[in-house]
């Protein structure tokens, strides 16, 4: 596995391989999202439907669900920092498959509430571990003489949208059983890759040094600028998570029925996974981290703006699932920009030894504003405000969010 290497007026030249920590690394995402995106499109439904929950409620759960993995990264990305990868991969995986296994079989709001928890904390202990190590094997990849670490961190999204476009595909196919049956599928993939990593993953990293003292959070807090980075990666989060809650909605009012969002969702993975590292290669030459993620939010706000422009018409049947469309791709252009820049930044503004830390925080800023906006996004879709009003709202979050981004790279 290779990536092209190019330099504004230089011919294109071979990069430098991948080691084998980096392909598999890469193959975990893939196979992360695989699991994960078998259960989640539909979550929202379930609970409406078949656990007869309000809108408010189902947004709280899935902005629960959020806080309790993104919110929660600081925590896994500590302890690899103290621990290592390896042990707290292992342990997130494990969770994961009791979770799937409890939501499977959860038929009460206490029950749903305490697997979806579970479900998200487990994501909080493997992912910031992998995404971290991923990170810095980047930049020691692009020391190597490599390419652009974001050329690394673009490979990385694009296994996780394979992973994004095969799950709903599965999810879709199961949900013809029962959704029981999804969440059982998901826990079988993660049983997977805990045995995978058990006997793949290296038990000691060469040039990672574990921190063996507590600490750190005092000058994280400190840092103006990653904390800017945080809030603004926050309210892509936020834009970004509207897959799970208004787009549904809005596919129920446009089709009937929400046979039509798994093919958005395959869509969305579909784009990324072909012109990610394009777009990734385009957008190094030419913009700073800056301007790239700045460029990212304005297309997600245009999205949700195409949506609230066409919603006034009240169109259904395949002409009123095109402003649908339309969202589902400037937000994965927007995202195609956005998450390779932040996660390339981090590394810079991180202090020496806190990779993990700094990895983890990033999500968790972020899950608290998800789970602060969820909530009310959630009820906002139920009120009787007219149908363009929370669409334009939505707007506003991540066009607001380019103020936010430090102001040097």
């Amino acid at each position: 596995m290779t990536l092209l290497s190019l330099s504004p007026g230089s011919r294109p030249k071979k990069a430098a391989p991948l080691s084998p920590l980096l392909r598999l690394l890469i193959l975990t995402q893939l196979a992360f999202n695989i699991g994960f995106f078998a259960v989640l499109p539909f979550l929202a439904e379930h609970l409406g439907g078949a656990v007869g929950m309000a809108g408010g409620m189902v947004g709280f759960v899935l902005g629960l669900r959020t806080f309790s993995q993104q919110g929660l990264f600081v925590v896994g990305g500590a302890l690899a920092d103290r621990y290592g990868v390896r042990p707290v991969v292992l342990a997130g995986c494990a969770l994961r498959v009791a979770g799937f296994g409890w939501l499977g079989y959860a038929g009460r709001a206490w029950t749903v509430v305490g697997a979806v928890v579970l479900i998200g904390f487990a994501a909080a202990l493997f992912s910031p571990a992998v995404e971290s190590e991923v990170a810095r094997q980047a930049v020691v990849w692009e020391e190597s003489g490599g390419g652009p670490r974001t050329r690394v961190l673009a490979l990385f999204t694009v296994a996780g949208q394979a992973g994004a476009f095969v799950g709903p595909l599965l999810g879709a196919l199961l949900l013809s059983v029962d959704f029981r049956a999804v969440c059982l599928a998901g826990a079988g993939v993660f049983v997977l890759v805990l045995a995978g990593h058990a006997w793949l993953l290296p038990q000691h990293i060469p040039g990672r040094t574990r921190v063996q003292v507590r600490g750190g959070v005092g000058p994280l807090l400190r840092n103006r600028r990653f904390l800017s980075l945080c809030c603004a990666y926050g309210a892509y989060l936020l834009a970004y998570n509207q897959l799970y809650l208004a787009l549904p909605a809005e596919v129920e009012r446009a089709a009937g029925s929400q046979a039509p969002l798994a093919w958005l969702f395959a869509l969305s993975s579909l784009l990324v996974v072909t012109a990610q590292l394009p777009v990734t290669r385009w957008v190094g030459e030419r913009l700073t981290l800056r301007r790239s993620m700045g460029a990212g939010l304005a297309l997600i706000a245009a999205g949700f703006a195409v949506v609230a422009a066409a919603l006034p018409a009240g169109r259904t049947g395949t002409v009123g699932l095109l402003p649908a469309a339309g969202f589902v791709v400037l937000l994965t252009v927007g995202q195609m920009l956005v998450a390779p820049a932040a996660r390339a930044w981090v590394p810079d503004l991180a202090d020496d030894g806190r990779l993990g830390l700094y990895t983890g925080a990033l999500s968790s800023v972020s899950g608290l504003i998800v789970l602060a906006g969820s909530a009310g996004t959630g009820a906002l879709l139920d009120t009787g405000l007219p149908v363009a009003v929370p669409w334009l709202l939505l707007a506003a979050v991540p066009a607001a969010a380019v103020a936010l981004l430090p102001r040097r790279d």
